[in-house]
């Protein structure tokens, strides 16, 4: 019997056994009309673990008939890759599917580089990280870039069916009966991620006593059992990281409170707590602000409520920040007037201060001129007075963004109008 993985046995041997991906192997497809001119170009796939990446690659060699070879960038050496290389120079062309490709080091990348160009390798990189943030731009000027889509459960229910039915690489001499429950489980809790959903049933049928007629029976308790707990699809170091952050602080920013609940519980999920108390806090300024001004402490006490605590309580008070920050009033007024006076100084709009305004201080002060003329606010009536703040080039700017969309920020925009009058 072999010692092979299911899911690795299971990797399609053509184009047209490749499950989901319609954006890039169906008909007419980037992909698909590469396999069919055998006129192949050097590409990086990328996408979440099990969608597969390393299957499309096998897919293409098996569809043009030319040699395949796998290495790993981070555990595979230079010499390594020199066989590869010299493998293609004998046959014209050989497929090196690269796994790991962000990880590749500039020794193994400067090796590479010239057997790209003059098309001795034909390389498919694989990656779970954004390529545009991760890899060389060396290696990645000289490839196509695909990103590849989750796998929706349908698809992964036709991967499972295909093992169980497949007497050759699959399940199919095993006589295997799996109760519809049991296959939407598995089909579900995947989230995508066909290797998972196939290591799990070869587990619960490798695991599971025959009946009196020698079928495997796998119920809805077997599936539970050997299905692996999922990792949500979320990576503290990979590009969903940047993802779920992203879509969860736009989730609240748009006040939609069951969206942000939904990638809140992602992150809680994946235990990161500083992640989530950094972005919440951040929030609380950038997205609320002056419209609740008070919501920023608030989302303090619950940080620190949810530090002190820890895991799995510290959930509780970080739901009910998120809840109150996504359905508070909403002004971005406090970074647009800070980021407006920062555009200014990054343009090198700034101008000598005001002599009245500079330290007076220090001996010699009144010599220079410095500090003689300054009207001290307190000593006239509202404690306020008019005098020039501004350098004189920037006398006339205004950087403060007024908004009206809480009484307390019209409060201020009142305020803001009359000294502006003054």
């Amino acid at each position: 019997m072999t010692t092979q993985p299911l899911s690795y046995r299971m990797r399609p041997k053509s184009i047209d056994e490749v499950l989901g991906q319609d954006h890039l192997v169906g008909e007419g497809s980037i992909i698909r009309r590469m396999v069919k001119a055998k006129r192949l170009s050097s590409m990086i796939l990328y996408g979440p673990p099990g969608i597969g990446k390393t299957s499309i690659a096998s897919a293409i060699a098996g569809s043009t008939n030319f040699k395949f070879r796998v290495l790993n960038a981070v555990t595979n050496t230079k010499k390594d890759m020199q066989p590869v290389a010299e493998e293609g120079k004998m046959s014209g062309s050989v497929i090196l599917l690269l796994d790991e490709i962000h990880r590749l080091d500039k020794a193994k990348q400067d090796f590479l580089l010239p057997h790209l160009e003059n098309g001795n390798i034909i390389l498919i990189g694989a990656t779970t990280s954004n390529p545009y943030h991760a890899i060389n731009p060396a290696i990645r000027s000289r490839c196509q870039i695909f990103e590849l889509e989750l796998l929706d459960p349908e698809e992964v229910e036709e991967a499972l069916k295909r093992a169980i039915g497949d007497t050759e690489r699959g399940l199919g001499k095993m006589k295997i009966e799996i109760s519809e429950d049991a296959m939407k489980y598995l089909s579900h809790t995947s989230q995508g991620d066909v290797r998972s959903a196939l290591n799990a049933l070869e587990l619960a049928a490798l695991s599971t006593e025959a009946g009196e007629q020698e079928t495997i029976h796998i119920s809805m308790e077997d599936a539970k059992a050997c299905m692996q707990k999922s990792d949500l699809l979320y990576d503290k170091d990979g590009d969903q990281h940047y993802d779920v952050m992203s879509a969860f602080q736009k989730s609240i920013r748009g006040s939609d409170v069951d969206a942000a609940l939904h990638y809140l519980a992602r992150l809680v999920e994946a235990g990161d707590l500083v992640t989530i108390a950094r972005r919440l806090l951040v929030i609380s300024y950038e997205d609320i602000g002056l419209a609740n001004p008070q919501l920023a402490s608030r989302t303090l006490d619950a940080i620190q409520s949810a530090e002190r605590l820890g895991f799995p309580e510290a959930r509780i008070p970080l739901s009910q920040a998120v809840i109150e920050l996504s359905l508070s009033p909403k002004s971005n007024s406090a970074i647009k007037s800070i980021d407006g006076a920062l555009s200014d100084i990054r343009k090198k709009k700034t101008g000598s201060i005001p002599k009245h305004l500079r330290d007076g201080h220090y001996k010699s002060a009144e010599k220079l001129g410095n500090a003689i003329g300054y009207k001290y606010p307190h000593n006239y009536p509202n404690h306020v007075v008019s005098q020039q703040y501004l350098p004189d080039p920037l006398v006339n700017s205004s950087y403060y963004e007024k908004s009206d969309v809480s009484k307390y920020e019209k409060q201020l925009g009142d305020i803001y109008d009359k000294l502006k009058k003054l």
